[in-house]
C-alpha cells in the first residue's frame, strides 16, 4: 500500500506536482504508512527530499532528521527503498558516492559512537563502506549535534560539517542492521506493477 500511494501521488493522481515537490509527498505519504501513522517520522524524521544534480546526473537525495529514530530499523530502511522507488518513476540517475563521501560518513559514524551515544547495531567499516557504494538514493542529513567532523569537513553537496544523527542510524540501524529483512521487502517492490499511464509521470 504504501509504494502504490507513492506511485500514484508521483503520477499526479491526488493532483499534479513538479518533481521535487512529488517526490517528497510521495515519500513522507508513504512513510506514513510504513509506520501507521505512530511516529514522527514522515513529519520530523524526514527533513526534506531533493533532485541534486551530480556527477552521473540528477538524483534523488533524502535528508534526515534526529527524530527518525523514533521509528524501528526496518521501517527507516524501507524509507530509503521506497525513495529508490520513486527515483525510478521519476527517471532519475542511482546516486554514486564518492570516496570523499564514504570517508567522511564513516567519520562522522565513529565520532558519534564516541561523542554522543552508540547504536543498536555495531556495523564494521567494510559493511557501511559496501552500503554506501551501493546505495542508488543519497540518504543524508540535517545537523542534529553540535560535534563537528576534523578530516572530511567542506565535501561538496554536504552542507554541514555538523553530524547528521538521522543519516547515520538510517544507515546503521537500518540498512545496514536490518539488511536481511530489508532485501526481502525490496526484491516483492522490484516487481511492483505499475500504473497503466501513458506518460512515464504527471509531474510538471
Amino acid at each position: 500500500l504504501a509504494f502504490k500511494m507513492a506511485e500514484e501521488v508521483v503520477y499526479g493522481v491526488y493532483g499534479s506536482l513538479e518533481p521535487e515537490r512529488a517526490a517528497e509527498q510521495a515519500i513522507r505519504t508513504g512513510t506514513a504508512i510504513l509506520t501507521d501513522g505512530v511516529t514522527a517520522a514522515h513529519i520530523h524524521g524526514i527533513a526534506r527530499v531533493a533532485i541534486k544534480r551530480g556527477r552521473e546526473g540528477s538524483h534523488l537525495a533524502i535528508y534526515f532528521a534526529g527524530p527518525m529514530r523514533s521509528a524501528g530499523g526496518t521501517e527507516q530502511a524501507l524509507v530509503v527503498v521506497l525513495g529508490d522507488y520513486v527515483r525510478r518513476i521519476l527517471g532519475l540517475e542511482a546516486w554514486r558516492a564518492s570516496e570523499e563521501e564514504i570517508g567522511r560518513f564513516l567519520e562522522e559514524l565513529r565520532l558519534y559512537e564516541r561523542e554522543v551515544g552508540r547504536f543498536q547495531y555495531h556495523v564494521s567499516d567494510e559493511t557501511i563502506r559496501f552500503v554506501l557504494k551501493n546505495l542508488p538514493v543519497e540518504v543524508t542529513g540535517i545537523k542534529t549535534d553540535p560535534i563537528e567532523v576534523s578530516t572530511f569537513r567542506d565535501i561538496p553537496g554536504i552542507e554541514t560539517n555538523a553530524l547528521r544523527g538521522g543519516a547515520l542510524r538510517v544507515v546503521n540501524d537500518g540498512i545496514a542492521g536490518r539488511a536481511s529483512k530489508t532485501r526481502s521487502i525490496s526484491s516483492v517492490v522490484v516487481h511492483l506493477p505499475r500504473l497503466n499511464l501513458s506518460e512515464p509521470c504527471a509531474c510538471s
